[in-house]
């Protein structure tokens, strides 16, 4: 029987800097909840463009001191707004900061609002790919070797010092997010401790799932070493529908699993959540 773990999700837009921290602290108290999220954007993604944004891994930094035992990450930071370099040593810091509890998320990058409003380039999918599997390995060996030289197509680093390293040994679990069949999923399968996908029904899992299955044997690789993951927004209202809708995902084979919890946040909704979402189907499972 597969571990389920289950966490939260507060994108840091159309909020504030307490109203997270409130929710994260709470998080932070139940013990049925292992992880807890922010996303990476620096504009809303619904709304006005305009509107309230936190840059994510500032904040993370933010409630990583300020929290005690609840792993943390983004779902996932976009590739293209760093150099894998520069993000290494801001994940290692988050890692020290939170003595060891960063999961770090990466994805290949897509928000083409915000590549044009900040004069990112935003390269083709294809090559979005490639510069993600080559970042992976930079990251990688940043936090592995002393002095770390890597010479890419894309990324070439020399004498590339991350002390200190992070806590994590051998290195924080990298959690993958997308769903490209050829190159992404062959990243996850290469690096990744846990996929995520993003968005899709529960048919699309499954396919997408099975072709995680196949990269994995073609690399020799364990696949159940890979955590199954999405997000759901949760609908406050009707929480029942929110488990019946992950219960049929989980049957599928997820087993990693984010609650989006979106502003303005409910009294006591974590909690709630934990009576009426976690502990039911982590009873069932």
């Amino acid at each position: 029987m597969t571990h389920l773990s289950f966490g939260v999700k507060t994108a840091p837009q159309w909020t504030t800097y307490e109203d997270m921290l409130a929710i994260w602290q709470a998080a932070d108290q139940e013990p049925l909840l292992e992880h807890a999220w922010l996303f990476d954007h620096f504009f809303p993604l619904y709304g006005e463009l305009s509107g309230p944004c936190l840059e994510g891994w500032t904040v993370l930094a933010a409630f990583a001191a300020v929290t005690k035992r609840i792993r943390l990450g983004l779902m996932v930071t976009g590739n293209t707004y760093r150099h894998p370099a520069v993000l290494a040593n801001i994940a290692a810091t988050i890692d020290v900061i939170s003595h060891g509890r960063l999961d770090f998320g990466i994805g290949a990058g897509w928000n083409e609002a915000e590549h044009s409003a900040y004069g990112i380039p935003l390269y083709k999918p294809g090559e979005r790919l490639r510069r993600l599997d080559e970042a992976c390995e930079v990251i990688k060996r940043m936090w592995t070797e002393k002095g770390a030289t890597f010479e890419g197509r894309y990324y070439q680093i020399k004498d590339a010092y991350c002390e200190p390293r992070p806590v994590q040994q051998p290195y924080p679990p990298f959690v993958i997010g997308g769903g490209g069949e050829k190159l992404t999923l062959r990243i996850v399968a290469k690096y990744a401790s846990v996929w995520n996908m993003a968005g899709g029904s529960v048919e699309d899992f499954k396919h997408k799932n099975a072709i995680l299955d196949q990269h994995c044997a073609e690399i020799g690789r364990n696949p159940a070493e890979i955590a199954r993951s999405i997000q759901i927004v949760i609908n406050p209202d009707n929480l029942e529908e929110t488990r019946e809708q992950i219960r049929s995902y989980i049957e599928a084979g997820v087993n990693h699993i984010v609650l989006n919890i979106r502003p303005p946040f409910p009294e006591a909704i974590v909690h709630r959540l934990v009576q009426e979402v976690v502990e039911p189907l982590k009873n069932s499972h």
